[in-house]
């Protein structure tokens, strides 16, 4: 086992070199999981320690409250193969992926959650299939051991939704357990709940995709931390991948169209309009026809186009400046100084 990383300031690009870069990192996303991160931990080491491929374990805590980060920065002391990130607050899911990604300087990338519902043991699994030719292999949990009615039927209406959007067959978007080249996610930027949607964006990069079926273990401990209330975001996140599939290039081609629509039905309506006016000599100022085409017209293309400038400002925020969408209070490690 290779161990021994260096760091320098809170850049994950910090300069480790050939002879200390592991084959393969693990990024486990924490939050309020301080029960399961011992079996966790001990799972992974395991299965990898049998594979004899060199790893490092990324544990990035989001916020916790339960002692998971105590526990994480703990053990990150006395263990070569941990690496523990601690953020300043919980950020969600997206962000302490992005900043397991950052961290990461292995050429491979294995992504978990830490509620013990993936198995590590069909890490290797993934690897082997990584190395066949795959920019991402996804994992595929055929049989689910969550509810029917909150978890399974919202889960199975949303991959399919997701599916006919993208055009990106995976059958489970939802789930954490993937693995991934290293230059594949250091070509794309997470933002808002796009975690979910990396087998889309990866599509968007030209990677190429395969699944495999994955164990799914019920919960041992504590609750999920998902619901229905995450549903709306998903969709607006939807909207963007969408977008960035189709348009991301050439926005005029969305842009355009909408306002050529808009123009048209508005002259159509002015003539109209003045036809009324002076053909037939009747009043149109006070025809609510002339208000409300006006302002649905108008509000509604200025609604779109300030939510798209929004977005392409708070990227061009994040990105222009190399800014992170996390804030690190530290990072703890055997050999950090």
């Amino acid at each position: 086992m290779r161990s021994g990383l260096v760091f320098e300031g809170m850049n994950a690009e910090n300069g480790a070199t050939s002879a200390n870069i592991p084959d393969v990192s693990v990024v486990v996303p924490v939050r309020d999981e301080v029960e399961s991160l011992p079996m966790l931990v001990e799972a992974i080491a395991s299965t990898l320690s049998a594979t004899q491929l060199s790893y490092e374990i990324i544990c990035i805590d989001d916020g916790s409250t339960d002692g998971s980060a105590e526990f994480l920065k703990q053990q990150a002391q006395v263990r070569d193969d941990l690496k523990a990130v601690i953020l300043r607050r919980n950020y969600g899911q997206t962000a302490a992926m992005s900043a397991g990604f950052n961290y990461a300087v292995s050429k491979a990338i294995v992504t978990l959650d830490a509620d013990l519902q993936n198995d590590p043991a069909d890490i290797p699994m993934l690897l082997a299939k990584l190395d066949e030719g795959y920019d991402l292999v996804s994992g595929w949990r055929q049989n689910r051991q969550d509810g029917a009615l909150n978890r399974l039927l919202p889960s199975k209406i949303a991959n399919w939704l997701i599916r006919r959007t993208t055009s990106v067959d995976i059958h489970d978007y939802g789930c954490s357990l993937k693995a991934y080249r290293a230059e594949l996610v250091a070509d794309m930027n997470l933002y808002g709940e796009l975690h979910r949607f990396l087998p889309a964006l990866a599509y968007i990069e030209g990677a190429r995709i395969t699944e495999m079926p994955v164990r799914h273990h019920a919960r041992r401990f504590g609750r999920s931390k998902y619901g229905l209330s995450r549903t709306f975001r998903v969709l607006m996140d939807l909207l963007t991948i969408l977008f960035m599939k189709k348009f991301l290039t050439r926005p005029m081609h969305v842009f355009g169209l909408l306002g050529l629509i808009s123009m048209v039905s508005g002259g159509i309506i002015g003539i109209y309009l003045t036809f009324v006016k002076l053909v037939l000599g009747e009043m149109i100022g006070n025809r609510p026809l002339l208000i409300l085409a006006v302002l649905l017209l108008v509000t509604g293309v200025q609604l779109f186009c300030f939510g798209l400038l929004a977005e392409l400002l708070m990227r061009t925020y994040h990105e222009s400046q190399g800014r992170p969408i996390y804030r690190v209070r530290e990072v703890v490690a055997k050999n950090v100084k």
